[in-house]
């Protein structure tokens, strides 16, 4: 795909600044409205904090104890939105909860909160939750700690277990819907006259360029930056009066941290747990994701470096400790981690409140009690909710500019691979593509691609090579690497190994991989020799400082 490039003589109706899940939703809204937009996002779609959640689809059941029940619901609405507008990716997920008569909730209390959260998700295509006796809790669980155990309780959420490629699918709709989006696309500089943004100086990091994004009188620009937010609004410090706008942060982020293991006996495979910790009562997830189990999260202040957080050794060792405590069978070690992640969610500044009681809800900060009339920043926002949040931003953009708002079709209209697995186009893969291709893989695709894995598996019919894997025994084969950078905006190998394929999270952090995806980026798409050596090294570093854990490392790094 050829890469979108800003026409120097053309202004925006909407400029956005962040290619998260929420920046990528605008975009889409705003597109499919009729707005002239353009997306900037300073390194690849979904490389912050929206990768590195925990890949669920909820209505945020612990948030019924901090009565957002508005929350709570919109959450669940948009949740059965979701599972329909893109049924291959967002799957239904059951969730299982022991209650413990000396360290969770009281069943009472977990049970009021089941009924609340069926009620609050009336009209939903999920069932209804149960309630678990401790003989029936112990049939089916056999393996989870029963010391004191009282019973559970069993409900149904959903997951993404690829959120990445949700985000992509958002992009690519917006550009179908005539956005420019842009990744490696850095705001350097927000220029101001009157109060309001006129132009934003910009540069471009795969090419070096530097160039200028021009406002008309109607411009808005939507920070949607994340955790990067205050970063973005300190670069209107040089707006004089105005820069005050950047003098109280708005961000007051936590870092959350996962780890993934290898499934073992004993360990749910059918549930996901959702579990307190014994040592401090925190609530974390245990996840069957992909054959292997996401264990998670961690909820710490965070202030350090935004382009460089990592899951740490104490934090690592907290969840391999209470996942032992809940599955004594596991027995698991710093040695059975295959992949560590951590990123840091853009809460509300709210200083000296407890992580776990800052709200989730998210807040659409407008400009003009600062005096720049025609910027607004997202403050929080949750991956469940990005769609409905990208329609109050559109909404609020067209009132900015004393405008009508047409009506929103992101709700009815779904993404570009949406598909159903009995869809008819699956079954004719299968026919058409054995014995070139297992059935394992074609399956595979069509769960990554949905619908457009018939563009993937096309390339193998050009290029029979391209049908081979990229590394046995994982499903994916060489024509995804072709496809990332012909048709998804791949620019770097982690954007194929991260966030186009998962390879990274699947095996050895896809450094086995680097061989055979090189190879095939010089032979396929024009990288040259040298351009992949240079890129497998920053690969291999990256890895080192943000997902490989410290205690694996042949050396501390600097």
């Amino acid at each position: 795909m050829e890469r979108d490039r800003p026409p120097i003589d053309k202004t925006y109706d909407l400029i956005v600044i962040g290619g998260g899940i929420n920046g990528a939703g605008v975009a889409r809204d705003a597109a499919l409205r009729g707005l002239s937009t353009i997306l900037i996002e300073k390194g690849d779609f979904c490389s912050g904090t929206t990768s590195w959640s925990t890949r669920l689809i909820h209505g945020g059941l612990r948030y019924l104890e901090y009565f957002e029940f508005a929350l709570v619901k919109e959450s669940l609405q948009e949740r059965e939105i979701l599972l329909h507008m893109a049924p291959h990716l967002v799957k239904p997920l059951l969730l299982t909860i022991p209650i413990y008569r000396d360290r969770s909730r009281p069943f009472w209390k977990i049970q009021a909160g089941m009924a609340l959260y069926d009620i609050l998700s009336s009209g939903k295509t999920l069932p209804s939750h149960r309630m678990l006796s401790r003989s029936q809790f112990q049939q089916l669980f056999p393996s989870i700690d029963s010391e004191h155990l009282v019973g559970g309780a069993q409900y149904y959420d959903a997951q993404v277990a690829c959120v990445e490629r949700l985000v992509l699918e958002n992009i690519l709709a917006a550009k179908a819907a005539g956005a420019i989006v842009l990744n490696y696309v850095e705001v350097t500089q927000l220029h101001s006259e009157h109060n309001r943004i006129t132009s934003l100086s910009c540069r471009d990091h795969l090419t070096g360029e530097a160039f200028i994004l021009r406002g008309n009188d109607n411009t808005v620009i939507v920070n949607t930056a994340g955790p990067w937010v205050d970063q973005v609004l300190s670069r209107c410090g040089h707006l004089g009066s105005q820069a005050k706008v950047a003098a109280r942060p708005k961000i007051g982020g936590t870092k959350g941290s996962h780890i993934i293991v290898d499934l073992c006996p004993g360990m749910p495979q059918e549930s996901a747990l959702y579990v307190e910790a014994r040592s401090d009562g925190r609530p974390f997830f245990i996840v069957p994701w992909w054959g292997r189990l996401l264990i998670g999260t961690t909820d710490i202040p965070y202030s350090g470096d935004l382009e460089r957080v990592k899951a740490d050794n104490t934090e690592i060792d907290y969840l391999l400790h209470e996942t032992n405590q809940i599955i004594p069978v596991a027995r698991l070690c710093r040695q059975d981690v295959k992949f560590t992640y951590a990123g840091v969610r853009p809460l509300p500044y709210s200083e000296g409140q407890k992580p776990g009681s800052i709200t989730r809800r998210h807040l659409l900060y407008d400009h003009q009690t600062e005096g720049i009339g025609n910027l607004f920043s997202l403050i929080g926002g949750k991956i469940t909710t990005y769609r409905q949040v990208g329609q109050e931003i559109v909404e609020a953009v067209y009132r900015k500019q004393g405008r009508i708002a047409p009506a929103c079709l992101t709700a009815q209209q779904p993404l570009p691979g949406a598909i159903l697995p009995q869809d008819e186009r699956v079954q004719q893969a299968m026919a058409d593509y054995q014995p070139q291709l297992s059935t394992r893989t074609i399956a595979h695709l069509f769960s990554l691609y949905g619908a457009r894995a018939t563009e993937v598996l096309a390339i193998t019919e050009a290029e029979p090579a391209l049908a081979e894997a990229i590394q046995p025994p994982l499903p994916d084969i060489k024509a995804q690497i072709v496809y990332a950078v012909q048709s998804e905006f791949a620019h770097t190998l982690l954007d194929i190994t991260c966030r186009r394929t998962l390879l990274a999270m699947q095996g050895d952090y896809g450094l086995t991989a680097l061989a055979t995806i090189g190879h095939t980026l010089e032979k396929y798409c024009g990288w040259s020799q040298a351009a992949c050596d240079r890129q497998i090294g920053q690969y291999q570093h990256y890895m080192a400082t943000h997902c490989i854990p410290d205690y694996a490392l042949p050396h501390p790094l600097g």
